[in-house]
Formats: structure tokens, sequence, C-alpha cells
């Protein structure tokens, strides 16, 4: 079974998923935004051992934990960013906009790529490229589980902004109609913030689709 467990982290209450195949213990953390320590001790606490770390994209909300996560293991582990948001990245992610100044690190190890494929255990997860909230966001879709962690792209009957650098809201659409609404109607999505929602009902209720 893919476990998933949700924390709700930072100022801006950001969604972190800790995933595991429970067959395996092999562990990924999705956007770990705030607060590390406690993402490594909810891991622990469940026997399970954080091996990789997956950002959908580089707002400062969305990677504050990842210094604290990578660290607690020796080797490191390793970051997985699509390199269109390395540039973001590299300036904090814009936290010093917003009056933050944290620190960031160790720079992504690996370079995400529509199309390829994560392993977790038993269990794939496809790499979609989803830009439009940033130039290199990205989504994971695990088909086996019918489950879509989808970041800041969609929201519960509404969608990422687009104000800021690297946003788009034309190229935001043209990626939820192309790289979501492809996906069967009952694929729960995961997003970045608030409550999950489902393929099926964003196509009949979001009123920006």
């Amino acid at each position: 079974m893919l476990d998933i467990e949700i924390l709700i982290l930072g100022p801006v209450q950001t969604n972190t998923y800790l995933i595991a195949d429970t067959e395996t213990k092999e562990t990924a953390v999705i956007d770990p935004a705030w607060d590390g320590r406690r993402i490594v001790n909810e891991a622990k606490q469940r026997g399970w051992q954080i091996g990789q770390i997956w950002v959908t994209h580089a707002h400062f909300d969305h990677i504050g934990g990842i210094k604290a996560v990578s660290s607690a293991s020796n080797p490191p582990v390793p970051v997985a960013l699509h390199p269109d948001d390395l540039e973001m990245w590299r300036i904090g992610g814009g936290a010093s906009v917003f009056g933050f100044h944290l620190v960031f690190g160790p720079e992504p190890a690996i370079n995400l790529q529509h199309g390829q494929m994560l392993c977790l255990g038993n269990y794939r997860i496809e790499v979609r490229h989803v830009p439009g909230h940033s130039r290199g966001h990205t989504a994971f879709y695990c088909a086996q589980a019918d489950v879509m962690f989808c970041g800041d792209l969609i929201f519960q009957a509404a969608v990422g902004r687009t104000d800021l650098p690297g946003g788009d809201f034309d190229t935001l659409i043209h990626s939820i109609h192309t790289q979501v609404f492809s996906l069967p109607d009952e694929t729960r999505l995961l997003p970045g913030h608030g409550p999950e929602t489902t393929v099926g009902f964003e196509k009949l209720n979001n009123p920006f689709l």
C-alpha cells in the first residue's frame, strides 16, 4: 500500500506529504515546506527512513524544511527539482520578498524531467511538467494509487496564482487541461494548500476552468 501522511506546515499552511511503500518502508517527502525536524520525526515514528525529496516548485513555502530533512541522513538525502526552477531556488524561493530569511540546501542533485519515472518501493511515480504557477512546476502522478500530488497548480475549486515571477495564466490553464484533466475522473488531487479534491470534481465545479 502507498501510505500518505499530510503535514500542514509553515506560515502559509503548506501541505507537506510523507509517502511510503508500506511493504518496503521506502519513503519520500514531497515539498518539505517548513520545520524539517518535525518531518523527520514523523517519519521515524512510523519506522520510515526518508530516502528521497521531491519538490513540485521552488517557492520558499515549499522548500523551507529541506535543509533539516536532507541533513538528518548520512549521506544527505538528495533533492529533486525541475531545472527551470533552479534560478528561483538560488534566490531563496522569494522568501525575502515576504520578510523571511531562510537557509536552503543542499542544491538539487536530481533534475526532474517531463515523463521521468521515479521509483518508491513497488510504486512508480510519473513526473509531469506543469508550468504556469512557476516555470519549472511539476506534479507527481502515481497511477497505481490513483493520486496526483499537484503542488500549487490546482486547488479545490481554484487554481494557482500566476502573478509571481515565472507565472502565466494561459500556461497554467493549458497545463491543467493537458496534464490533469487527461487523468481518470476518480484520481485524487493532493494540492500544495487546502483540502484534497478529484479530477472529476474539478471538471464540474472549478470556476476557473
